[in-house]
């Protein structure tokens, strides 16, 4: 597992660096990532298949001059910005092992965070609906997955220190929730944690054992996905 703390200017560029990890380890690199990402600016991503219209306040965005853009994974549509901090692990699929179901790479992987936070925070984390962390019944965490016949991406958000009452003006209420949720409007679900970055940072490096420093990322496939993909309306906006 190597470690990889690389965060672009452009967001478009962080979303297709996951992408693009994720297919240089498929075709043949074979490299285990873990990767650490902060937005430096606010942008609305969807997830693979959600319908602007159903999960984002457009007319909202417009005004505000907040990008839409849309990621490689599914799941549900999210709000980044300062105060989250992103995580992005790119794992071989053993066949027969704890990745190779959906569900299973879910368990996995979210009791092993799930474990980890508490030790950080102190108290009770639970994993809740598919793919959610929680203190409290409140979440601080989403995640989402991408598969390919060898390799999976799993990648996902903690919320850190950030503007919560920004998601309620920008994001619609999801069609689709989880049971747990209730409900209840952003800002009554979502909760910040506080924690510091680099003590996250630690903590799953150590259970992931990411020991080697990864320098670089697979500049050229970055530029060509956001060139084909992450900076085109017929992808962002597509039905």
């Amino acid at each position: 597992m190597r470690l990889l703390d690389l965060t672009f200017t452009a967001p478009e560029e962080n979303l297709a660096c996951d992408e693009a990890l994720l297919d240089e380890a498929e075709e043949g690199s074979n490299e285990e990532t873990l990767r650490f990402w902060e937005p430096r600016s606010l942008f609305v991503v969807l997830g693979y298949s959600r319908p602007v219209a159903d999960e984002v306040h457009l007319d909202r965005c417009n005004v505000d001059g907040i990008p839409v853009l849309r990621r490689y994974s599914g799941g549900g549509t999210v709000l980044q910005g300062p105060g989250c901090l992103n995580f992005s692990l790119i794992l071989r699929i053993q066949q027969n092992g704890p990745l190779s179901t959906i569900t299973g790479t879910n368990a996995f992987i979210m009791d092993r965070h799930a474990r980890s936070l508490e030790r950080l925070l102190r108290r009770p984390v639970n994993v809740m609906g598919e793919s959610d962390l929680a203190v409290g019944g409140m979440k601080f965490s989403g995640n989402a997955q991408r598969r390919r016949e060898r390799f999976v991406l799993f990648h996902g958000t903690f919320l850190l220190r950030f503007d919560l009452e920004r998601i309620g003006r920008l994001l619609a209420m999801p069609v689709r929730q989880p049971a747990y949720r209730e409900g209840r409007p952003h800002e009554r679900f979502l909760v910040n944690i506080g924690l510091e970055p680099v003590k996250i940072r630690r903590a799953l490096a150590e259970i992931w054992e990411a020991k080697d420093v990864r320098p670089t990322a697979p500049a050229e496939r970055i530029r060509d996905l956001v060139n084909r993909r992450y900076s085109h309306r017929e992808w962002n906006f597509r039905r």
